[in-house]
């Protein structure tokens, strides 16, 4: 009897993947509230009965303009600030002014993409892929499928470790239902994890289908690709009929100095198939017994380092840096990387446990509605708000009075914090304002197509987030004393 795998997130109910369709319909404003879908909200995230809540509508107007890192909006995002409701016994409306107007680049849609171009390679295992709180799955489906469910020409060679036939034949049919182009196989436990990760390439390079792409790619299984457009727009820029090899550092210095300056996967590794074929050829040399613990670093062997050296030992070729792929090996907070106006390639470590916790597959849904450019972008409003598109509504009661092109440090490298560990990479950060009173962050928890085709986007702030309180008589003062929640609702 076969297996199935059922796609849950953590606290949320079995997914149902719905997309915004590129339509140019108006939309009316709905300016009731919905019991049911508060106390869902409630029972989703833990939020108390009675709760501060604001609604806005954005309709966005797609322009022929550059992506700006912030567009400054004459205008309130909360005019009459928020309305306290019961969840259990709301009130039948909400405050609903008219739609906040904001211009976005005309940037594609995903479901434009041709990504034929990639053929990705990852090992993981069945209980990642299955475990509501690490499972990638519907990551995966972000970028390797045009969002109406088929392919967007991208393949994928998915190798399980120890899996069973039958939990393999379930990854794969589930996989394939949800419209991705995917060949799974087993992987031994037995084989060193850096010779399993090495042998991804050859894998790759021997697919029936390698010779008609032009990057093979190696990622880890919470590797995220937000802007497939963009990425392979970059890729363009080189010559994939010579030998590359590209990536990106950790941002963390330390890390660079103890494992070598390579390609960090987490970030990505591309290879072009005329270098992959030579690696191939090496790769009994590149990982004997010796080659493997000379890619040791302290940390065990590692897969990259592996990579590296079987490159530099037996070719002229160098890395190639994409700045714009991110390993993010950094701990707590990570709203200052999020919140800086960035567009990044890649994302990675979003899952939480050691590393930073983040939803990029939730905020990457508004790319379906006003194109691949809004995700992350920022919206500065006249009442002091920051809208990071897809991450966060940010508060400042007291002001914006800092500079907003530099990163806000919230979160560190992992294990040792020198100060300065990030900032070869990431640009030096400007102080965090957690705990000063001068900040408070709703955090994008949901995001949802209604049955208009607008696109709800939810985001959560816990009255007893330690980060939003300030000090006062060496004692520490909560700025709010109910949950909030704030919804923005995405219109063309």
């Amino acid at each position: 009897m076969g297996l199935q795998i059922t796609l849950e997130f953590q606290n949320r109910p079995a997914l149902e993947v719905i997309y915004v369709q590129n339509g140019n319909e108006s939309h009316a404003l709905d300016c009731t509230l919905n019991v049911t879908h508060l106390q869902e909200l409630q029972w989703r995230h833990g939020l108390q009965e009675n709760i501060d809540y604001g609604r806005r509508y954005i309709r966005f107007h797609r322009e022929k303009i550059p992506r700006a890192s912030m567009t400054e909006i004459d205008s309130d995002l909360f005019p009459g600030g928020f309305d306290t409701i019961n969840v259990n016994k709301p009130p039948t409306g909400t405050a609903c002014p008219k739609p906040l107007d904001v211009p976005v680049t005309r940037s594609p849609y995903p479901s434009s993409v041709d990504a034929s171009d990639l053929l990705f390679g990852i090992s993981t295992s069945f209980d990642r892929l299955s475990d509501p709180k690490t499972g990638p799955i519907i990551e995966w489906s972000h970028w390797l499928t045009n969002g109406n469910g088929k392919s967007n020409g991208a393949g994928l060679i998915l190798r399980l470790v120890d899996a069973s036939n039958a939990e393999l034949e379930a990854t794969s049919q589930m996989m394939k239902e949800m419209g991705m182009d995917v060949k799974v196989f087993p992987s031994d436990s037995r084989t060193d994890m850096a010779k399993r990760y090495l042998s991804l390439l050859p894998a790759l390079y021997q697919d029936s289908q390698h010779k008609k792409r032009k990057y093979l790619v190696m990622c880890d299984d919470d590797t995220f690709f937000p802007s497939m457009h963009r990425l392979l727009k970059l890729l363009a820029t080189y010559d994939h009929t010579t030998d590359l090899y590209m990536g990106t550092f950790s941002e963390d210095v330390n890390n660079i100095q103890r494992h070598g300056s390579q390609a960090f996967g987490g970030a990505g590794v591309f290879v072009s198939v005329p270098l992959a074929k030579k690696v191939s050829s090496f790769f009994s040399q590149c990982s004997t017994s010796q080659k493997i613990e000379e890619s040791n670093s302290g940390w065990g062997p590692q897969g990259d380092i592996l990579l590296r050296k079987c490159i530099y030992e037996n070719t002229d070729v160098r890395l190639t840096m994409l700045r714009d792929l991110h390993q993010l090996d950094i701990v707590g907070d990570p709203a200052g990387f999020y919140e800086s106006g960035i567009a990044p390639l890649s994302l990675h470590h979003f899952k939480g446990g050691i590393w930073h916790e983040a939803h990029p597959y939730e905020g990457a849904q508004v790319m379906h509605a006003c194109g691949e450019d809004c995700f992350l972008q920022r919206f500065q409003t006249k009442d002091n708000y920051i809208i990071s598109n897809g991450f966060s509504v940010a508060h400042y009661p007291k002001g914006i009075d800092f500079n907003v092109h530099q990163m806000e440090r919230t979160f560190g490298p992992q294990p040792d914090d020198f100060g300065w560990n990030l900032d070869f990479m990431l640009g030096p950060g400007r102080k965090r304002l957690l705990m000063t009173g001068r900040k408070a962050s709703w955090e994008l928890k949901e995001s949802r197509v209604e049955e208009n085709g607008s696109l709800r986007q939810t985001y959560i702030r816990k009255a007893d987030d330690w980060r939003w309180s300030f000090e006062m008589g060496g004692k520490g003062w909560k700025m709010f004393d109910k949950d909030g929640v704030v919804e923005l609702i995405w219109i063309s």
